[in-house]
């Protein structure tokens, strides 16, 4: 049963990371001890699974839905829960979005299909016909994700019209342009449409320059991390108090730079270490071909954390 009816994907939005075994099982306990930490933060409006936090790609569809299920089990009275589509074929995201609809998600957010990378940009009724197959499963809110146009998985502005068009379960957009005008764009263009699309931030490594553009909220893996901050950060900006914003800023700054440096994919492999030093979580074991990051880059972000004052010298543990 759906829990939350009337959601509306805005605010501060975390994406959960997925704890593992040494056996690269999942381990729920610790996985539900994540989820009830970031549920606890004040000001958060929802929470994400199964996305690129949780290591989507290398999770079957039971595992998927044992997630989905253990996640609702744990916070889904307290807050909405937006379960990922991840899925290179259309059949297989709607079986996805079915599955969430029965399990009580409140949303959906559909990654492209990496299918679509050769060449789909200029074919705008693959995207329709992927969204089309996807509502007629479900009647659940839709959040698409916006990958970077360079990479070829990216929405053209046009086709982003066309699907809030014709297909109107679309309620958002996750925008990872990576493209500050274009992504201004989106914002003045969507949020004001006759049928308002809201535009939720992922730019975490720019997340303030972000935010002053007036997006209605973030949905972020740094939030697994850092929602408290997040939270602060957007109600600064919410509430144009620029200098508060710019000491919540310079807390975050460090994490930021520590969670996406190259190489970037390793950004929630190294936010799984910062939770380890935290005391967050026990271990983090990730799937290949995710590998273990360098005690380098462990030491790095024990700094970081130390430097964004999100724990005291000499309180963090050592990474499993």
């Amino acid at each position: 049963m759906r829990r939350f009816p009337d959601f509306r994907p805005a605010g501060v939005i975390p994406a959960t990371l997925l704890a593992l075994n040494e056996d690269l099982t999942i381990d729920e306990r610790e996985t539900r001890r994540h989820l009830r930490d970031c549920a606890n933060v004040d000001g958060i409006t929802a929470i994400t699974v199964n996305g690129h936090a949780s290591e989507v790609h290398a999770c079957t569809f039971d595992e998927q839905r044992r997630i989905l299920a253990a996640s609702l089990a744990e916070v889904g009275d307290r807050v909405p829960l937006i379960n990922g589509v991840y899925a290179d074929g259309s059949l297989e995201a709607a079986r996805i979005a079915a599955m969430a609809d029965r399990e009580g998600a409140s949303a959906l957010l559909v990654f492209p299909p990496n299918s679509m990378a050769m060449g789909g940009q200029l074919r705008p009724g693959m995207a329709v016909a992927h969204f089309r197959r996807i509502a007629d499963a479900t009647d659940l809110p839709i959040i698409v994700f916006q990958y970077p146009m360079a990479g070829g998985l990216g929405y053209p502005f046009d086709t982003l019209l066309r699907l809030f068009d014709e297909v109107p379960a679309i309620r958002a957009i996750k925008d990872w342009s990576n493209d500050a005008m274009l992504h201004e764009r989106h914002i003045r263009t969507f949020q004001t449409l006759p049928r308002p699309v809201n535009v939720l931030t992922t730019h975490s490594s720019w997340l303030m320059a972000s935010l002053t553009m007036g997006p209605a909220g973030l949905l972020s893996g740094a939030g697994s991390v850092i929602a408290d901050l997040q939270v602060a950060l957007y109600r600064a900006v919410q509430a144009g108090d620029l200098a508060a914003a710019r000491a919540v800023n310079d807390r975050i700054v460090p994490l930021a730079q520590a969670f996406y440096a190259p190489p970037f994919l390793d950004m929630h492999n190294r936010m799984k270490e910062a939770l380890v030093l935290l005391g967050r979580l026990e271990k983090a074991f990730v799937r290949p071909p995710l590998v273990k990051i360098p005690a380098k880059e462990i030491e790095d972000l024990r700094r970081a954390l130390q430097e964004a004052g999100v724990a005291r010298e000499g309180a963090l543990r050592h990474a499993a």
